[in-house]
């Protein structure tokens, strides 16, 4: 599976962000579900991760753990 690689800037300063597809998508329902933009949710998940761990990874855990609980409350 290949990655996708996005420019965005995150508090003013340019970064890239290199993910799966399927996650640049699930990202964007996230958002707009939110009533955000792409680089605002990003934002977001940025300042709440661990700064020892990597953006995409929390990204993507962002995602699994949103899903993860929205199937919990379909569940319920």
């Amino acid at each position: 599976m290949s990655l996708k690689k996005r420019s965005l800037t995150l508090h003013g300063h340019r970064t890239s962000l290199a993910l799966e597809p399927e996650f640049w998508a699930a990202l964007e329902e996230i958002a707009v579900s939110r009533a955000m933009s792409l680089a605002a949710f990003i934002a977001s998940i940025d300042d709440g991760r661990d700064p020892e761990s990597a953006l995409s990874s929390a990204v993507r855990v962002t995602v699994l753990e949103h899903y993860r609980s929205r199937a919990k409350s379909d569940d319920g």
